[in-house]
């Protein structure tokens, strides 16, 4: 594959500039409301139905495999019993009403209405347009880009952002599976990173104490990891390994941000942060422990 000629750290970092605007949708409390309205009143059940209906009335075995990193326990305890009290049709229309509501309340009457919205919602739906031209080995993007567009630029960016993380995540997951990393095992590397603490990423994925020190445990006998008092470092092989990993998901994910080139990349880093800013003020990414229970 060739290499892409946008360095690693613009097409992260123009990635990760409105990511919030996507990530909003796990955290909002509109959600609660909108899901319930058809039926579907546990957090970590409108969670899953709400992401995964893209693909239909999706398997438990579908769901572990598209997400990769959750405890199929926990999936297997939601699914496929939630579609015993919902479609995946009325799953998508309330995450979308979520979205309306909740980035209305965040942005206000004036970005709404505002030109900048409008650039950057064209900007991001081109990059996500590029990566709907190669849907092949992204199950679980491919779902999504098979979706209506929505009409409004607020949606129009979530939806788009939505279709790059995706695509991205995707990738991300073929690199980890090219590593022969399991789900578990992809969480414990992570741990290691220092990105996330070890008690949310165990937590959010519903992963036993058992289950994670063994998995630990694992990672320490392939010398990819340092377990001290529970507190997990790279060896330089992790490390690496972890490089390998991130380089091969930038890769993977270049080809929306190659299409735009570097300075329309730059624009869209440019206008996303006040959008993304105002999703954090809004209070849209603050985990609300009853979601975990």
């Amino acid at each position: 594959m060739t290499a892409p000629s946008l360095d690693a750290r613009t097409i992260r970092s123009t990635w990760r500039s409105t990511e919030a605007v996507h990530g909003m949708i796990y955290f909002t409390p509109d959600t609660n409301e909108t899901y319930a309205k058809v039926g579907v009143t546990h957090a970590r059940a409108g969670y899953f139905a709400s992401r995964v209906a893209a693909l239909g009335a999706a398997s438990a075995e579908l769901t572990i495999a598209t997400f990769y990193n959750f405890s199929p326990r926990l999936i297997r305890k939601h699914l496929p019993m939630v579609w015993d009290h919902t479609t995946p049709h009325a799953m998508l229309t309330a995450r979308l009403e979520a979205v309306d509501s909740s980035l209305r309340r965040a942005f206000g009457d004036e970005m709404l209405a505002s030109a900048e919205l409008l650039e950057l919602s064209e900007i991001v739906r081109e990059a996500a347009l590029v990566a709907c031209e190669s849907p092949e080995g992204r199950a679980l993007f491919a779902g999504h880009a098979a979706l209506p567009w929505p009409d409004e630029p607020h949606l129009v960016l979530w939806h788009a952002q939505t279709l790059v993380r995706e695509h991205r995540g995707d990738g991300h997951i073929a690199a980890l599976t090219c590593e022969g990393l399991s789900g578990l095992e992809a969480l414990i590397s992570h741990a290691a990173s220092g990105d996330v603490p070890t008690k949310i990423l165990q937590a959010t994925r519903a992963w036993t104490d058992d289950q994670w020190n063994a998995a630990a445990a694992t990672m320490v006998d392939r010398g990819l990891v340092l377990d001290t008092a529970g507190v997990l470092t790279f060896t330089e092989s992790g490390k690496a390994q972890r490089d390998r990993i991130e380089a091969t998901t930038d890769r993977l994910a270049a080809a929306p941000y190659e299409a735009l080139g570097l300075d329309r990349c730059n624009r869209w880093r440019e206008l996303g942060k006040p959008f993304a800013l105002a999703v954090v003020d809004a209070g849209l990414l603050t985990i609300d422990p009853a979601r975990y229970s």
